[in-house]
């Protein structure tokens, strides 16, 4: 989107690096009093829009080191397909060096269409490497929320200062709260890193937590766009995105559960046409809701994702599409094992392979929606997979391993099984004594499975720890993991929190686990 971009980035002075706000001070409207930055002539000239259209709030993502994505969405009545009229609304922006807009180093003009459910991305280039800032938009007379964001590193630096990274995913509005994201925000990240199931596309139930919206599954643009809304408004995820910068993909439940390309779980009951029309619609209402750059606006049901950030010499992040190009799931063992089954497609994988081969960084992680490392369900004897993870290709997970043993640093990043699951990455996971290649970090979930009954998870996964030798912690708390990233190693914490049943929550380390530079693997610390 074109934008008037007049200020100079070099006046914009450093601000301070973290703990500018303190508790419930970042969360929306940190700077309600913001002034007016048009003239009261402008002003009047505009039709109003109701004072509540930035109900959504505000978020950014995607950060580089002279820019990053704003976002947000014109949407008085969020549950009821947003409640805007059906025309093109302008909309100015704002970046600012400090909380209260004293010093605006970057402002534009944009629009907000119906198409696209009058939501707003804007580029935001011309800012300066390492970075806190501030940022606001305005129509119809009215102002949003402050949101604050953070820009990459330089392309030069060596990361001694350290990255701050916290992994989300599995958000399920019927099992709970998003109680994490109150500690999340109090940990004040430098980025999140959001690896799937933002969304569920289930029905409503009666015996939820909290009930979805609408009368059945989503399938329509309009459904899931309320689908959307419904999470947007909930005030611990509104408060971190407004808070830091996220980096975004998707897993199945933002469509249909366990979908694999163009086929969905159930294709007996979605025909190929419908289900066609049906990832237009989710992939559509998924582009309108995230930060992410025009790069991933939709073409019908294809959306591009996969792509790569860098936060200076000291971390370069390739995020996965494991959903759209991936072979239809395996039913057997042998299926598992057919050395034609993909998980990213020929494009994907080259993409990677490429990244992972040529890059300069220290360490390389990688943004994987489900479980790389095997998870043998089976006591004993034989071998039980869960084949909607990397245990239903086989052959491309070791092949890919394999590549690792060439790879600087690989970590991989992982969400989807509603549990903490760490491990050391190998090259063949029939042999207990294949090299060691990398580690990989299964984050619990937000809120799915809701507050699990911890007796019952241990009665079923502690006895598979004999067959799964590099599991180095099982657990299934609700949460998320911290990452302090630094050249030497990366310090990581399991937080989680007391309860996703109730709005508010105590939050404690679990655990603290060590991967050391040079050193694959992990360990607890």
């Amino acid at each position: 989107m074109s934008a008037d971009m007049t200020a100079d980035p070099t006046a914009v002075p450093a601000p301070g690096r973290r703990r500018f706000l303190t508790g419930g001070a970042a969360v929306l409207g940190a700077v309600a009093t913001a002034q007016l930055w048009l003239p009261a002539s402008a002003q009047a000239a505009e039709v109003p829009l109701p004072e509540d259209v930035f109900s959504l709030g505000v978020a950014s993502g995607d950060p580089l080191p002279d820019g990053v994505v704003l976002w947000t969405r014109l949407a008085p009545d969020p549950p009821a397909g947003g409640g805007m009229p059906a025309r093109t609304v302008p909309v100015e922006w704002e970046v600012a060096s400090d909380a209260r807009f004293g010093d605006v180093v970057r402002r534009g003009h944009t629009v907000a269409r119906p198409a696209l459910g009058h939501s707003v991305h804007v580029d935001v280039r011309g800012l300066r490497p390492g970075r806190t800032y501030w940022f606001r938009f305005r129509a119809g007379g009215r102002i949003s929320p402050t949101g604050r964001t953070r820009t990459a590193p330089a392309p030069t630096a060596a990361g001694t200062g350290g990255l701050r990274v916290a992994l989300a995913s599995c958000q399920n509005w019927q099992q709970g709260y998003f109680t994490p994201y109150a500690d999340m925000l109090a940990q004040d990240p430098d980025v999140v890193l959001f690896v799937g199931d933002y969304i569920y596309e289930s029905a409503p139930s009666a015996t939820a937590v909290r009930r979805h919206e609408g009368s059945g599954e989503p399938y329509s643009l309009t459904q899931y766009r309320n689908r959307y809304a419904q999470y947007r408004s909930d005030p611990d995820l509104a408060a971190m995105h407004a808070h830091a910068p996220f980096v975004v993909t998707f897993d199945d439940h933002e469509v249909d559960n366990d979908y694999a390309g163009q086929v969905p779980q159930d294709p007996g009951k979605q025909a190929p046409d419908a289900f066609a029309d049906r990832l237009t619609a989710a992939y559509q209402a998924y582009y309108e809701h995230m930060p992410v750059r025009a790069t991933a606006v939709p073409n019908g049901p294809h959306i591009k994702m996969f792509r790569r950030l860098e936060f200076g010499r000291l971390a370069r992040l390739n995020v996965l599409d494991t959903r759209q190009y991936r072979s239809d799931q395996a039913t057997t063992q042998a299926g598992a094992q057919d050395p034609s089954m993909t998980m990213l497609g020929a494009r994907q994988k080259k993409w990677l392979l490429d990244g992972l081969h040529g890059s300069g960084a220290r360490w390389n992680l990688i943004a994987s929606q489900i479980m790389m490392a095997e998870t043998d369900l089976k006591v004993g004897d034989g071998k039980l997979w869960y084949y909607d993870a990397w245990d239903g290709y086989q052959a491309e997970r070791n092949a890919l391993l394999q590549e690792f043993r060439q790879v600087r640093n690989p970590v991989v990043l992982t969400g989807d099984r509603h549990l903490t699951m760490v491990s050391d990455l190998r090259t063949d996971y029939a042999d207990p004594g294949s090299p060691v290649v990398g580690a990989e970090f299964v984050g619990t979930s937000i809120s799915s499975n809701g507050d699990q009954d911890q007796a019952a998870f241990h009665a079923q996964f502690d006895p598979l720890r004999g067959d799964n030798p590099h599991w180095k912690l099982v657990d299934a708390h609700r949460g998320y993991h911290l990452f302090d990233i630094r050249p030497g190693g990366i310090d990581a914490q399991v937080r989680t929190v007391s309860t996703v049943v109730r709005p508010t929550a105590e939050a404690a380390t679990l655990a603290r686990l060590r991967v050391e530079a040079g050193r694959p693997g992990v360990s607890l610390a």
